[in-house]
């Protein structure tokens, strides 16, 4: 078997993107995700994502330009992915699928993201309006679930060990949670490192965990402001949002989205 595939990045979030459009790819195999994610073995990633022709839209107004169908490194499909989404859309006009408008489905609903400048993609999120505010922590799900906590000293932190052991406890089940760490540099400006279920580890950038860290820093008063930056590990994002009532709508993550380079593997 013959796979080609192309290599994109947004923050240092790194994804293998493939073009299935004609439905040839075996997406039941997840053996072969895996191994095809594998940093040693394979082309290394953290997630596969596969453009397809979404065959949902037929009654909507405006027909989709695609759908997105994210996995993780281990081999399984996951909720959605920040970093991913806005990948997905460089993907596409790479592909001369979308010019510098689009929107598109994903697990989590409808997406509609913008080209800019530079390779910055400006993708809109989904709505918010259910945030768990406990005393050490927030949890809120912004396309995937996530567990949002302040910490000292977050360069030295063990992120792995302490964010593996809140996704693997009692508090989230089998199912399990993203975790992120913070610190608040400034009134608008925040630093985070995430555990991402699915890779089991730290990753350098997550997008949906910088939405979520965004809008629970709003929510237990650590910022007033509606537009926040993040400075990630692999780079920095902004995530832009409208409060309305207890609801977090028009949230927008903005950031890089850039092709590394393309290939073929065979299997």
């Amino acid at each position: 078997m013959k796979i080609s595939f192309f290599k994109f990045q947004g923050t240092g979030n790194d994804f293998v993107m493939i073009d299935n459009r004609q439905n040839n790819f075996p997406k039941e195999n997840t053996s072969l995700i895996e191994k095809l994610c594998d940093r040693r073995f394979g082309i290394g990633a953290d997630g596969l994502i596969l453009l397809e022709n979404d065959e949902t839209d037929s009654n909507l107004a405006k027909p989709t330009d695609f759908s997105m169908i994210y996995y993780n490194s281990d081999g399984n499909q996951s909720s959605m992915c920040g970093n991913g989404g806005r990948c997905i859309v460089a993907f596409a006009k790479m592909l001369s699928i979308i010019d510098n408008e689009t929107t598109f489905l994903a697990t989590d609903g409808l997406h509609h993201a913008s080209m800019l400048e530079n390779g910055i993609v400006s993708l809109q999120m989904k709505n918010v309006a259910e945030i768990k505010i406990e005393n050490d922590y927030v949890f809120l799900n912004t396309g995937s679930p996530h567990h949002v906590m302040l910490v000292n000293d977050l360069e030295n932190y063990d992120v792995k060990k302490n964010g593996a052991s809140i996704r693997y406890s009692e508090l989230y089940g089998k199912e399990g949670s993203n975790v992120n760490f913070v610190k608040q540099l400034s009134e608008n400006h925040f630093a985070l490192r995430t555990y991402e279920r699915g890779v089991e580890d730290e990753t350098l950038s997550c997008g949906t965990g910088a939405t979520a860290v965004a809008i629970a820093m709003h929510a237990i008063g650590k910022t007033n402001a509606h537009h926040i930056y993040l400075d990630v590990e692999g780079g920095k994002l902004e995530v832009s949002f409208v409060k309305d009532g207890n609801n977090y709508t028009n949230v927008f993550l903005k950031g890089p989205a850039t092709f590394v380079f393309e290939g073929e593997i065979a299997w």
